[in-house]
């Protein structure tokens, strides 16, 4: 495991049709590290994590992964060391059933037999899927919070060593978000979660990075910054759920 997984200097990035999306950006993410990226729509959280796999490539700047350089000639290597979960799983389950999509990926690894099974067995119980239950399940008859733990899984079989979340608790019952928070904290590798569900935020990862209109305006602790409303109002945000007061307490009530 590299000290710093992640490493970013003066990273930005014009879209082609001149829109800015990233400006100057430098951080560095330790490994193990679990860091939450809010910021509003529009604020260049997406643009960041795709530069993290070289989905894409830095204009100005550099991204290093471990002690690889984000470009071209890397590029295999990179994604294999950074998994990236996207929104909606839909998006990455493609195969018929769970077996098959979480193999999918070591397998064109080269990964076969004994080898391959191995790592499609525990990487589906890293995420509470039990084997008999569900390898021979259809990825379509899934539920939500169900597809996302194979999603994750997928990526955990390709052993890989930084885990990158998009909105990892959009479209999740109460259940299975509960579910999601307690499968992230279990995982013992490092983890940039972009999120706009700050309480998830506040609960699982000690740091949070606030981007705003493609910079960094807030790198630092997130207990700080999620107990200060005038600065998330400021950058479009609102306070975690758990830091609002309600208005009325049935123990109040007359």
């Amino acid at each position: 495991m590299h000290h710093n997984p992640i490493s970013i200097a003066n990273l930005s990035y014009v879209y082609p049709d001149g829109t800015p999306a990233l400006e100057n950006i430098s951080l560095e993410i330790a490994a193990t590290e679990r860091v939450a990226l809010i910021g509003a729509n529009g604020s260049g959280k997406s643009t960041l994590q795709l530069h993290l796999n070289g989905l894409i490539t830095p204009q100005t700047g550099a991204v290093r992964v471990g002690e690889l350089l984000v470009a071209p000639e890397n590029l295999v290597a990179i994604r294999n060391f950074v998994g990236l979960v996207f929104q909606n799983p839909d998006d990455q389950l493609f195969m018929p059933t769970v077996a098959e999509d979480v193999a999918f990926g070591p397998q064109n690894l080269g990964l076969r037999g004994e080898a391959l099974g191995s790592r499609v067995v525990n990487a589906m119980i890293a995420v509470g899927l039990d084997w008999d239950t569900y390898s021979p399940r259809s990825t379509d008859a899934l539920s939500g919070g169900e597809k996302k733990r194979v999603a994750i899984a997928g990526v955990l079989a390709m052993d890989p060593q930084i885990l990158v979340f998009d909105e990892p608790s959009a479209q999740l019952d109460p259940r299975s978000r509960r579910q999601l928070i307690q499968l992230l904290q279990t995982l013992p590798l490092t983890q940039l979660i972009a999120t706009h569900d700050l309480d998830l935020a506040l609960e699982i990862c000690p740091r949070t990075i606030v981007l705003s209109a493609g910079k960094i305006v807030y790198d630092g602790g997130t207990e700080a910054v999620m107990g200060d409303p005038k600065f998330l109002v400021q950058h479009s945000l609102e306070s975690p759920l758990s830091y609002s007061r309600p208005y009325c307490l049935i123990a109040d009530a007359p």
